[in-house]
């Protein structure tokens, strides 16, 4: 077993600038694409060595695509780049004074830093939920909410008590933007095409999708009229929608609201909120509601050679007075501009400042059922909007192998309604879930 003595981060020495970027989502990959090699050497660091499409994480959590189907090693994104060193580490402090990042194995000193970190999941500090929800932030949040639902169809059809099996065919989603829609919208799909078909001695009209939001309607980010129609299109799919309602607490066995209301569900998804992922080191002034101050070069607030991009910035204006809309295109369009920009700067030409460029906003429900924001304050709906749903988030997948599998499964469920993952790869319970112990250990482990 390794050490963290005997680790370092080795990194080569260079005579080329450093670019340190903290992160390998939108905004940090597309960042790299558009440093020439041959003039900066770039270092990434990240938690995960992958990078995700995260709009479809919903997908994977409900069955419909596997995880690797979503997902790049960072490493072969930039396997072609002789200057591009990436480290599988967490990034702990950042010292502007020394201009050095550290982790948990070692230093490195940058020229650039970028922080593209984005958001984790945030429970207004709620430590009961947090520990007794499912997030759907990445590739393991996904993966473990899908063991989740399978386990509970499952014991659901061997269970004798009424109350438990009720219970457990309850599914509470707590956020109604375009995560808790989507992933109401897929499951009442799968409860409608797949479920009564792998457990026929189970009645799933029983099975009961909450959808629920502290606001006064569905799809906040979205215009009013989206909102209108994908309200309808959920209570068409059976989906139970809870509006200007709060979750309060949750044990693992009974959400209960602010008005005292309860239900009785071993799965709460929590999908109400974000925070942005930020590092010490950097002074307080730099950070508003969680995420970094930014200027229209994506410089952090007081510092020339460090900045933030994605959804860890914010980047106010007259029409953007709290930033930009935490989405995968500022992050893209951000990166590509700060990687132009840097080059501009070793060719001492001026920085072009950010100006953001919304392409619209998309969300499916389910088949033909979608809902489309266009720029000029147009909307579609319906089939249309479906398949430019689908059609953009095939075009934004990273790699052709993504993108064919992708389509390929698509194309599959569109024609059989199926799910092909529906497997338990790994037993999930909750550390302090000592009756879901119990079954794994009587049922499934040896």
């Amino acid at each position: 077993m390794l050490h963290l003595e005997q680790l370092s981060l080795n990194i080569p020495e260079t005579s080329k600038p450093r670019v340190v970027i903290i992160g390998g989502g939108f905004a940090g990959v597309n960042l790299t694409k558009y440093l020439p090699d041959d003039q900066f050497q770039v270092v990434m660091l990240s938690k995960q060595h992958y990078h995700g499409f995260w709009p479809l994480l919903y997908q994977v959590a409900t069955a419909g695509l596997e995880p690797e189907s979503i997902a790049e090693p960072i490493r072969k994104l930039f396997d072609d780049r002789k200057d591009f060193h990436f480290r599988y580490v967490r990034v702990t402090n950042i010292n502007p004074a020394t201009k050095t990042v550290t982790t948990l194995i070692g230093d490195v000193q940058y020229d650039y830093l970028v922080i593209g970190t984005g958001t984790k999941s945030n429970y207004f500090g709620n430590e009961q939920i947090k520990q007794n929800s499912f997030g759907l932030k990445n590739l393991t949040d996904a993966v473990n909410l899908r063991s989740q639902l399978l386990q509970s169809f499952e014991q659901a059809n061997i269970t004798k008590d009424p109350e438990l099996r009720q219970s457990l065919l309850n599914v509470v989603i707590a956020g109604a933007g375009p995560t808790g829609v989507e992933l109401a919208g897929s499951l009442a799909e799968m409860r409608q095409h797949v479920l009564p078909r792998d457990y026929p001695g189970l009645d799933f009209r029983l099975m009961n999708i909450y959808l629920v939001d502290g606001l006064d309607r569905v799809l906040p980010p979205m215009s009013p009229e989206s909102s209108k129609n994908t309200h309808q299109y959920l209570e068409e799919l059976g989906v139970n929608i809870k509006l200007n309602k709060l979750v309060s607490s949750y044990d693992g066995e009974t959400v209960t609201f602010k008005d005292g209301e309860q239900i009785k569900t071993q799965t709460l998804v929590w999908a109400a909120g974000v925070a942005g992922a930020t590092i010490d080191g950097l002074p307080p002034e730099t950070v508003e509601r969680g995420r970094y101050l930014v200027n229209h070069f994506n410089q952090i607030q007081g510092f020339e050679d460090i900045f933030a991009i994605g959804d860890i910035a914010v980047m106010k204006s007259e029409k953007w007075p709290k930033g930009h809309p935490q989405v995968a295109q500022p992050a893209l369009q951000q990166g590509r501009l700060l990687g132009k920009n840097l080059v501009r700067q070793l060719r001492g030409q001026a920085w072009e400042a950010f100006n953001y460029f919304d392409k619209g906003s998309l969300a499916i429900v389910g088949r033909a059922r979608a809902v489309a924001d266009l720029p000029g304050n147009k909307s579609l709906k319906g089939f249309f909007a479906w398949v430019a749903w689908l059609f953009v988030h095939i075009y934004y997948l990273i790699g052709f192998r993504s993108k064919l599998i992708v389509m390929t499964n698509w194309l599959y469920r569109l024609f059989t309604y199926q799910r092909g993952t529906r497997i338990i790869i790994q037993p999930y319970v909750h550390a302090e879930d000592k009756a879901g112990q119990e079954y794994i250990r009587q049922h499934v482990s040896e």
